[in-house]
């Protein structure tokens, strides 16, 4: 979407109101929207020579303005990746100030003109897709282009939108310069759509019949200007083409207004540290002669000093609000200087007046007030009010345009809002509103801080702004797909296998475990990891396979390995004391001695599997890696157990260290144990194949008869599942290895009962 965006002023250049803000900022957020945008702008002779200085010329032609020729030049200027063209006549544009001549009704309709002329100049690639045009220096561009280039190829597919941001000036002229200026009044259509009165013709009207979309500033103002009240005469025509009618609300620069970074202001501050804000308000009170005293709410203003910013309303109340106990700076100059300089006389360490235009102190003001008064008449948007919120400065406003739409009024009930508003013009309204403000700083210190945090997390960025004109503009084209530019995301970089120190053992685990399965299941690995037990000190010697590096985001992979590091370090406590317990079940009558012999086979496991760790290919100190390690060896020298241990091998790679140090922990148990699960196997289908059972009950022949016994016994009373449930590390990493024996790849060849391989034991 390639757009032009003309505007009599546009900041850094040149900026005498909210116009200048909106024509510097909304451009650049287009550009990041996804649109091409070329901003024109007159080259007026204020413009800083370090603009000037780098400027490059690029066309220059003739534009007939009725019965004159007169010079167009275009310069080019490229910021932040919005081309600028600026249109260069000497004899309109070379001028102390923008506005304010006798001929603005001649100087403005050359700059219209201009445009449309120069839409045949553009750099080479840019064919105009939308006309922007803004308020009435610009109004008569969407005419021009009606009436004088109406069936030329390259205007055919310009698409026009004008957008009002002040409906008070419209730009009305004598009807003489139809024809001596604009080369009109041989056009009867053009001639009537622009006459306003039988002697006038108004520039704004012209852009409201011929344009193909009209926008305002706030969605509230949009609903105002067609009313007789707030529609200056042209409410007819909107109320007409309310259809095409929109109100987009406008934003501010955040990079420029942010007290975070702001290098004007006293001391910085953000919402998570308001600290900044109390040295900020002194120094204000220090700066203008206020008395410096915080337990006084100190409200600012910085604004036009004139009727439709309400100074009606503040010359009323002020003897009301400064004798109540709030001090009031006011900062601008116009048509009320003389009372302001008044109050500040009479009410001296409580007002104070600076009757100039100071961008430095400004930026101090909305950041060392309390309060931000802005009782406007009418008021299209408003930035000041935007600005205030983002300083944490609370606005009291009146609930018109867009005040509106951007402060929500305080429900002390709720805790909710952004400021303090009240709805009619009046002074009296005005200073109950100021002084709601005032007792809710003075009263209730808590909830004056929740509303400031209320009002500065307010969303005021030209991002969604954007976003509005981009659909706008996508209505008007149809055809031009849109795509937003995707912003750059770095990778993460992919998770390396890395070995993690194990931690020394704990005397009071505290087990992490995500999955939890019920105890049964998990003791289904209890039999071939006896097997692996057993096998483990014959392999210690041979490498263990190395496992494949972890698909996983590189945050969970530190996570659970961290887990399983401080699982595997735990686990002797564990396995001593089901050892133990399990034992006791099995030989009632002789619980010590056999509680004093398990102990030692415990630590001598435990030996076994540091041995087999150290002789990993890997070199890793992890507990959790080495019982990876002989688990998988066992694979290579038991057939029986392959299908189990291969299993459990493959499934680290997707359950990473947890599993590994379930799979650790079940190794490690002693014969015992197996043995007194062993009925409980039988119930809950174990992964061991019959051909395993037959091989280990010759090995352990003696062993097997006793433990036979004990099983049963351990069946038939509850002190089995009390030996299972002994500690709660113990079952739960179980459940998790269980988990961790699923098949990766294909299910495990099921196992006939173990029950089966111990009555053979007995034929032999």
């Amino acid at each position: 979407m390639q757009v032009v965006f003309a505007s009599a002023e546009a900041a850094p250049f040149v900026k005498t109101g909210g116009l200048g803000d909106v024509a510097g900022s909304l451009p650049r957020a287009l550009v990041a929207a996804g649109a091409d945008v070329i901003v024109m702008v007159p080259k007026y002779g204020t413009i800083a020579s370090e603009y000037t200085d780098r400027m490059e010329h690029v066309a220059d032609f003739y534009v007939s303005l009725g019965w004159r020729n007169e010079y167009c030049g275009l310069e080019r200027l490229v910021i932040d990746g919005v081309t600028y063209l600026f249109i260069d006549n000497e004899r309109y544009f070379k001028r102390d100030y923008p506005y304010g001549f006798f001929d603005d009704g001649e100087r403005f309709a050359f700059f219209s003109k201009a445009v449309t002329e120069s839409l045949q100049h553009l750099p080479e690639g840019f064919q105009c897709d939308v006309l922007h045009c803004n308020d009435w220096h610009t109004a008569l561009a969407p005419v021009f282009l009606r009436e004088f280039y109406q069936g030329l190829p390259l205007y055919e597919r310009v698409k026009t939108v004008f957008s009002i941001h002040n409906i008070a000036f419209q730009g009305q002229y004598a009807d003489t310069i139809l024809n001596d200026i604009l080369g009109m009044a041989h056009i009867p259509n053009a001639a009537r759509q622009l006459r306003c009165d039988e002697r006038s013709i108004n520039y704004m009207q012209g852009a409201l019949d011929y344009s193909d979309a009209i926008t305002t500033v706030s969605p509230s103002y949009a609903w105002e200007i067609q009313t007789p009240e707030y529609g200056e005469g042209l409410d007819g025509i909107l109320r007409r083409r309310s259809n095409v009618l929109s109100g987009i609300l406008n934003g501010i620069d955040t990079d420029a207004w942010n007290p975070a970074t702001d290098p004007m202001i006293h001391a910085n501050y953000s919402a998570a540290d308001m600290s900044g804000k109390k040295a900020c308000k002194a120094a204000l009170q220090e700066e203008l002669g206020l008395e410096v005293r915080d337990d006084r709410p100190l409200m600012v203003m910085v604004t036009r000093l004139t009727r439709q910013k309400g100074m009606d309303l503040v010359t009323y109340a002020l003897d009301r609000i400064l004798s109540g106990g709030v001090q009031v700076a006011v900062l601008g100059t116009g048509d009320y200087e003389e009372p302001m300089r008044y109050f500040a006389n009479k009410y001296p360490g409580t007002c104070a007046a600076r009757i100039t235009f100071d961008n430095a102190l400004s930026h101090r003001m909305y950041a060392g007030a309390d309060m931000f008064l802005m009782p406007s008449l009418f008021e299209p948007c408003g930035l000041s009010q935007m600005i205030a919120m983002r300083y944490g400065t609370l606005p009291v406003v009146r609930e018109t345009g867009g005040l509106r739409d951007t402060v929500a009024p305080y429900n002390q009930f709720t805790g909710e809002g952004t400021g303090f508003t009240f709805a009619n013009f009046n002074g009296d309204e005005m200073g109950d509103a100021v002084f709601r403000g005032a007792r809710l700083y003075w009263d209730d210190h808590a909830a004056w801080d929740q509303l400031v945090q209320n009002a500065m997390a307010a969303d005021f960025s030209w991002v969604r702004s954007a976003d509005e004109y981009m659909n706008l503009y996508h209505n008007l084209h149809p055809e031009i797909d849109i795509t937003k530019p995707a912003p750059i995301v770095q990778e993460p970089e992919p998770a390396e296998p890395t070995a993690v120190e194990a931690e020394p053992a704990a005397p009071a685990p505290e087990p992490t475990v995500t999955e939890a399965e019920p105890a049964p299941k998990a003791e289904q690995a209890a039999e071939p990891a006896d097997d692996a037990k057993a096998e483990a000190p014959a392999k210690a010697e041979e490498p263990a396979p190395k496992a494949e590096p972890v698909a996983e985001p590189a945050k969970k992979t530190a996570a659970k390995k961290t887990t399983a590091s401080k699982t595997a370090a735990k686990k002797p406590a564990a396995r001593k004391t089901a050892a133990t317990k399990s034992t006791a079940t099995k030989a009632a009558e002789k619980p010590a001695a056999k509680a004093t012999a398990t102990k030692p086979a415990a630590s001598k496991a435990a030996a076994t599997k540091t041995a087999a760790a150290k002789a990993t290919a890997t070199k890793t100190t992890t507990k959790a890696t080495a019982s990876k390690a002989t688990a998988a060896k066992t694979t290579a020298k038991k057939p029986s157990t392959a299908s189990a241990t291969k299993t459990a091998t493959k499934s680290t790679t997707t359950k990473a260290a947890p599993a590994k140090a379930a799979a650790a922990k079940t190794a490690a148990d002693k014969p015992a144990t197996a043995a007194a699960t062993a009925p409980k196997t039988t119930s809950t289908k174990s992964t061991t194949t019959k051909a395993a059972a037959a091989k280990t009950a010759p090995a352990k022949a003696s062993t097997s008869k006793a433990a036979t016994s004990s099983a049963a016994k351990a069946t038939a009373k509850p002190a089995a599942p009390k030996a299972t449930a002994a500690k709660p590390a113990a079952p739960k990493a179980a459940a998790q290895d269980s988990s961790a024996a699923t098949p990766a790849d294909k299910p495990a060849p099921k196992a006939k009962s173990v029950s089966a391989a111990k009555r053979m034991t007995r034929k032999r």
